[in-house]
């Protein structure tokens, strides 16, 4: 899937943010060519969320999709796109469900962005949600890795042997809709990371007024003491949960990803600051661009560990009005 005489420019989170990720590309030396964004040299890398939230979603998808097809660019499936296809998938019998992704106000409303600008483009839409049904979950080019949220050997190894470069099909799409399942752990693990209850009965409210009984949880914390210590979304626990002991059970149960590792990207977790490692090798490149935040790239070459100095960005402009 990878020219090794190449370098790689690895992009986060977009969700329609399609003018901020043409200053990007323009930075990084791509130049549209034949209506194709290419580079002589380099090739981007999407780490999925292309669509939702943003006033672009058209622009950006069409934009990424051509860059794909003209071998310019690769792209993985995250969380959003899942949640398109699994929008119109409907479950299977004794899942609980009607739908793999339930028709909640909820879950409308975090598509609803994508609906309205397609609502003139149906054949569009139509085209695209095929085209997600082919994205793969991660990309391992052996001395770095992709996935949009996190990377679990113990479900990765076994969904190899089934589908040898990630790419999954309709019908494990739709067994996904089975809680508990292997394809349920797959999607929610890899697209969505690793999360734990809050302790005390205690509750957050996101960003986008929801409240959550569990919050977003680090996959690389060799020796947690804490609540606190384990933490990794942009709301901070409460002063009371974040001080608490993390109880062995608790402790055992995180996942792994070791320093000796390659180098892993990951999207989806809206950090915020400037752009840098996480440690040597693991860095996310989300850092809230739909929220005026910044659409950041790590041009890669030939490193084995993450360099400091490689993380290029733009900041998102108030507004990026849709056209």
């Amino acid at each position: 899937m990878l020219d090794p005489a190449r370098g790689y420019d690895l992009i986060g989170d977009i969700h329609g943010c399609a003018r901020s990720l043409e200053r990007l590309l323009e930075q990084m030396g791509y130049h549209r060519q034949g209506g194709v964004w290419r580079h002589p040299q380099r090739m981007a890398l999407f780490l999925g969320d292309i669509i939702d939230r943003g006033p672009r979603v058209r622009e950006a998808l069409h934009l990424v999709h051509d860059m794909v097809e003209a071998g310019q660019a690769l792209c993985i499936m995250g969380n959003h796109e899942y949640n398109a296809l699994g929008w119109y998938l409907e479950a299977p019998p004794g899942s609980g469900r009607q739908f793999v992704r339930e028709h909640t106000p909820r879950h409308e409303r975090l598509l609803q962005q994508t609906f309205q600008q397609f609502e003139q483009h149906p054949g569009d839409w139509h085209d695209f949600l095929g085209w997600f049904q082919q994205l793969p979950l991660f990309i391992d080019a052996g001395h770095f890795r992709l996935v949009h949220a996190c990377w679990d050997s113990e479900l990765i190894e076994p969904l190899r042997q089934r589908f040898a470069d990630g790419r999954v099909d309709r019908d494990f799409v739709t067994a996904s809709a089975v809680p508990g399942s292997f394809a349920n752990r797959v999607f929610e693990r890899l697209l969505r990371g690793t999360d734990m209850r809050l302790p005390l009965g205690l509750t957050l409210t996101s960003e986008e007024g929801y409240p959550r009984a569990h919050f977003r949880t680090k996959f690389w914390e060799e020796d947690p003491q804490t609540y606190g210590d384990v933490v990794f979304q942009p709301e901070a626990l409460p002063d009371e949960a974040a001080r608490l002991p993390l109880p062995d059970g608790e402790k055992n149960r995180l996942l792994q990803y070791g320093a000796d590792e390659p180098m892993l990207f990951v999207g989806h977790y809206w950090r915020r600051g400037e752009p840098a490692p996480i440690r040597a090798n693991l860095a996310c490149l989300d850092y809230s661009a739909v929220m005026y935040g910044k659409l950041v790239a790590y041009r890669l070459d030939n490193e084995t560990r993450i360099d400091p100095d490689k993380f290029v960005w733009v900041v998102v402009e108030r507004p990026e009005a849709p056209q």
